[in-house]
């Protein structure tokens, strides 16, 4: 039998329900909701910094952010008192209610997850395990720039100032030789948390949009007035002489 084929250039393309399950199904077995994507700028090496800042401005901390925190802090140093400031610091905390994590792998994919401001960032460790190809090789994180290695895992993200979002950087822990090297060139990700790679977008494109109801404005119905009969004339009061 002779097969088409143009059929084996067709890709199958799963429908929003089908995309959502698959969401679900991994949540409930890693224990938490991921999405993954590409960068657009790949890192060749794990101290190389992605050039990529086209969706990481929300994850950025800016001069700007730099400023104002300093700023914040000198007026609370000389005129405010410790009380004050850690009401003040309580209700700021309790305002924020998650942390976008987003880790980046040397072979230019990203996975995101979001925490909770109180949870350690041992949580963000055991994410890792599940969900990377190796989880049997010894790994770390870190954030640059300046490259600084994250060891304090007892740390919630709140303290460690990922609220309420960052970017962390995977690299495995080997000894620099081919072997590492291999390793080191991915991918990183097994195979079914890279299965998501582009669904979320995916499924979005596909969704259905549902058209937004229209506004029916009702007119109030005229009032009828009473027609004035045309036959009757205006009587003269007997006292009113012309």
């Amino acid at each position: 039998m002779v097969l088409d084929p143009s059929l084996k250039r067709r890709k199958f393309v799963a429908t929003p329900m089908e995309t959502k399950a698959k969401f679900a199904a991994l949540k409930e077995k890693i224990g938490r909701e991921v999405r993954v994507f590409e960068t657009s700028s790949p890192s060749s090496t794990p101290d190389q910094v992605s050039n990529d800042v086209g969706n990481d401005d929300f994850y950025e901390f800016t001069a700007e952010d730099y400023g104002r925190l300093m700023a914040a802090k000198k007026e609370d140093k000389y005129l405010k008192t410790r009380k004050i400031r850690e009401a003040e610091e309580a209700a700021r905390r309790s305002r924020l209610t998650k942390a976008a994590i987003r880790i980046r792998f040397p072979d230019n994919h990203s996975l995101e997850a979001t925490f909770h401001p109180s949870e350690k960032i041992q949580s963000l460790v055991d994410l890792l395990t599940k969900v990377v190809r190796r989880p049997e090789l010894p790994f770390y994180i870190y954030t640059t720039p300046p490259k600084k290695q994250i060891k304090d895992f007892s740390q919630d993200f709140y303290s460690a100032g990922f609220v309420p979002g960052a970017i962390v950087y995977f690299s495995y822990d080997l000894p620099k030789d081919e072997d590492a090297m291999a390793i080191n060139s991915g991918p990183f990700l097994n195979e079914e948390i890279m299965s998501l790679n582009g669904l979320d977008v995916i499924c979005e494109l596909l969704e259905p949009v549902q058209p937004e109801p229209e506004l029916v404005t009702q007119i109030p119905s005229p009032v009828p007035q009473e027609p004035k009969s045309a036959g009757k004339r205006p009587i003269k009061p007997k006292w009113l002489k012309m």
